[in-house]
């Protein structure tokens, strides 16, 4: 079974025992997360198909946060033409591993 879920305004596709990187969430490594934004589940031949309208009621997506890290440098240029004006800064973004354990459709 594979669901569609939204997490902090990105879409990720799942199923269980997956391990997805996302946008730093507020929890400590092994803490219990539970994700109700799914928004569509299907099965592995794409023959049943569930669409929420916008998310599915009673639908869940259960898992663990497996680690806070910090990704790859991202370099952000600032440049002015005919001013001889150019800055280079770079950051890198927190992130978070999710297991993902169990996912549940309508109950």
């Amino acid at each position: 079974m594979y669901a569609v879920v939204e997490l902090k305004g990105h879409q990720y596709i799942v199923q269980e025992g997956d391990t997805i990187t996302v946008d730093n969430v507020d929890l400590d490594e092994g803490a219990k997360m539970t994700i109700d934004t799914v928004l569509l589940a299907f099965d592995d031949k794409g023959e049943k198909v569930i669409v929420g309208a916008p998310y599915i009621a009673k639908a869940k997506v259960e898992c663990v946060v497996a680690k806070n890290q910090k990704g790859d440098k991202i370099r952000v240029i600032k440049f002015k033409r005919k001013n001889r004006y150019q800055r280079t800064i770079g950051f890198r973004p927190h992130q978070s591993l999710l297991d993902i354990k169990k996912i549940e459709i309508n109950g």
